[in-house]
């Protein structure tokens, strides 16, 4: 492991996060003798981030708890066109008004992980649509465009893989990395920042940012990116057979972003604690050395403590308890996802689906024929079971792991 000067990259490389440095030494020596803004992007495609967003907010939590200065740069400009890195097809186009809403939602997550404030090294959040939506084509191509060589961005891994695969990439999208190097240009001259960080899909577009900044401002800045986040069995990062795992709580219940990290593979635990936890390293050493079914207390420590950072402690604990009562008592905890039933019955596949244990009624069918879906303690063995809800509420499980809880609804008086 290469030895560090700076606070920020000893704890950047302990934990691992640090990929591809584009001046490791340079880098090194400018934090450890002064406090470094740095940026992430975030382009603003939905309501909510999800898991796989998850280890660029951390490495801005890990950047801040370092001493420097986090800049989360909202995309409310580049996402009108959308990031096309290593993407098959053209993202669909979003209105101002959807991305302007999402922005709002997005930006309350950011106050679980971050300080904000106007201190040196509280985070601040700024959006790239202050400039990009102000700029005049001409001399915007004149300034900045020259800057840009076709046959190097041809090259890139990002463009290569759409260009090899025959589809279509549009001059839209093409234009995405010039704005982005932009991106960078203009934090430098507006907030000082001398750092942009990303994952390793970003490489190209916050090497083409550096190239731009010194040629138009005569700045020396900085590129660090984190390798690519798999499972263990090469799964991609933040997806369930239910679908995305959200950040936001209006968008996934608690208790279920808590199993989410409980269901951890064994081999993940300790790469996962490193990453997504504030845990003691020595600590967490102890906890993935553990063997056979005691690393399970591992897996409870780790989704208690990402919980407690996204949720908050509150949310933590009850889903904790719920998880307790459901797995060890096999009673029903009050933070289970419920689905009220109007009418007093429904459909065993549109409970499923309802209380987001799967995501469509061809994947409950598939759960039900593979022996995985039960209501109580009854295994399902007809997808066209219909399912009565009395006075006490009815557990359905998906899995070992996966329960929701369908309740009647209260007849009016």
């Amino acid at each position: 492991m290469t030895e560090y000067s700076s606070d920020l990259l000893r704890l950047l490389s302990a934990r691992g996060y640090i990929h591809q440095v584009t001046d490791a030494h340079g880098l090194d020596a400018l934090a450890a003798k002064q406090i470094v803004p740095g940026y992430i992007g975030f382009d603003p495609t939905a309501p909510s981030l999800h898991v796989g967003s998850l280890v660029q907010i951390m490495m801005l939590r890990r950047l801040q708890q370092a001493g420097h200065k986090p800049v989360v740069l909202m995309g409310g400009g580049t996402g009108k066109i959308g990031d096309p890195s290593f993407k098959d097809e053209a993202r669909k186009l979003l209105t101002d008004d959807t991305i302007t809403s999402n922005v709002a939602s997005i930006k309350r997550v950011f106050e679980r992980f971050l300080t904000f404030g106007d201190g040196p090294s509280d985070a601040v959040m700024v959006d790239n649509a202050d400039w990009l939506d102000k700029l005049e084509y001409i001399p915007f191509l004149r300034e900045i465009g020259q800057h840009f060589s076709i046959n190097r961005m041809l090259s890139f891994d990002s463009v290569k893989l759409r260009l090899d695969r025959e589809q279509s990439l549009s001059f839209l999208e093409f234009n995405y990395m010039i704005l982005q190097g932009y991106d960078f240009l203009e934090l430098s001259r507006r907030s000082g920042v001398r750092l942009q960080m990303g994952g390793s899909d970003q490489w190209g577009n916050i090497v083409n940012g550096i190239e731009l900044t010194r040629r138009v401002a005569g700045e020396t800045v900085y590129g660090l990116t984190t390798p690519l986040i798999t499972t263990a069995d090469g799964a991609k990062m933040g997806k369930t057979m239910s679908g995305a795992v959200w950040l936001n709580a209006d968008a996934l219940p608690a208790y279920d972003y808590w199993q989410f990290w409980r269901n951890t593979q064994d081999a993940d635990v300790g790469r996962f604690l490193r990453l997504f936890t504030d845990l003691p390293l020595d600590e967490i050493a102890r906890l993935e050395a553990l063997q056979g079914a005691e690393i399970n207390d591992a897996k409870k420590i780790l989704a208690d403590a990402a919980t407690a950072l996204c949720r908050g402690e509150a949310a933590a604990a009850e889903a904790r308890e719920t998880a307790r009562r459901t797995f060890e008592e096999g009673a029903a905890g009050d933070a289970l996802p419920t689905f009220t039933v109007e009418g007093g019955s429904i459909a065993i596949l549109d409970a499923l689906v309802a209380l987001g244990l799967v995501a469509s009624k061809g994947e409950a069918k598939r759960l039900i024929k593979g022996g995985g879906a039960r209501v109580g303690d009854d295994k399902v063995s007809d997808e066209a079971l219909i399912v009565t809800v009395g006075a006490a509420p009815v557990r359905i499980a998906a899995g070992k792991k996966h329960h929701g809880l369908l309740v009647a609804s209260t007849p009016s008086a």
